[in-house]
Formats: structure tokens, sequence, C-alpha cells
């Protein structure tokens, strides 16, 4: 397999699980966000908020740009939910979502395909000789997995209303 062939599944599959995440936030009113995907877990409006934050920190970490929206991180990652009384509101947390994500797929779509393999912003040069596979890819990769498991976990509240 070559590697642009491995990078398009890749890209491919974020772009897919992302268009899948917005179709659930789409159909879930904010008042449905505000309900636990089961009892006593996280509501869904912590894992918009927990979600955004991190595809925001994505931008540092593939070295594309600066967080956007760094006050999330101390709120949606440091904290569990319901740990923080003062939250952004859903109509707040849709829009972040929304420019977090168009940026991402913006520079995804622009990064030429030796780059993928490139190290991430956490780790150094002389550690990246040691260990190559903490590249760029890879972190798309990690972070796909990652909104495909709360996606499921967004489904439970789609699922309540049926």
């Amino acid at each position: 397999m070559n590697n642009e062939l491995l990078i398009k599944m890749t890209t491919d599959s974020w772009r897919k699980q992302i268009a899948a995440t917005n179709k659930i936030f789409d159909n879930l009113s904010d008042e449905e966000l505000q309900h636990e995907v089961a009892p006593g877990r996280n509501r869904g409006i912590y894992l918009l908020g927990h979600l955004t934050a991190v595809h925001d920190l994505m931008l540092p970490l593939l070295r594309f740009e600066e967080a956007k929206y760094p006050e999330l991180k101390p709120v949606f990652l440091d904290a569990p939910d319901k740990a923080v009384e003062a939250i952004p509101s859903a109509p707040e947390l849709r829009q972040q979502w929304k420019e977090v994500n168009e940026a991402l797929l913006n520079h995804i779509q622009d990064l030429p395909a030796e780059d993928w393999f490139a190290r991430h912003a956490n780790i150094s040069k002389e550690d990246f000789i040691k260990e190559p596979h903490r590249n760029r890819l890879n972190v798309l990769l990690d972070r796909t997995i990652h909104l495909s498991n709360h996606r499921g976990q967004l489904l439970l509240l789609q699922n309540k209303r049926e």
C-alpha cells in the first residue's frame, strides 16, 4: 500500500466521522443536549464541548495554527462533566465546533502527503527519530477513533427520542 492511499483512507474516515457527528448534533435540540447519555454519565453538551476542545487542540498539535478556543480545555478536558458550573451555551459550543472543524478540514485537505509522516508538536525532533510513528497521521487516526467512540455515546441521546 502506498502512502497516498493510506492518507486518503484516513482522511476520508475522518471526514465521514465528522459528517456523521454533525448530523447527530444537528438532530439534537439544545434541550436534548442537557440530558445524560445514560444515568450518571456525561451530558450531550459536555460531549459537544469535549470534542470541540479536543479538535481545537489538534490545530497546534498538528502544527497547523494556534488553538481557537483554549478556554475550553479546563472546562471540558481537565474537569469531568458538572464539575464546572459555568459552561458555554449549546449555541455557542455548536458554533465553536463548526469553526474548529472547518479549520481542521481545510488544513487536512491542504497538507501534502509527505507532511503527514512528520512529527507532531508534542514530540521533540530527537525523540521522533526513535519513534517515527508519533506523526501527524497517527494523531488523526487516534482522534478519529476518539470521535467515533463519543459519537456512539451521542447516539444514545438521539435514540431516547425515538
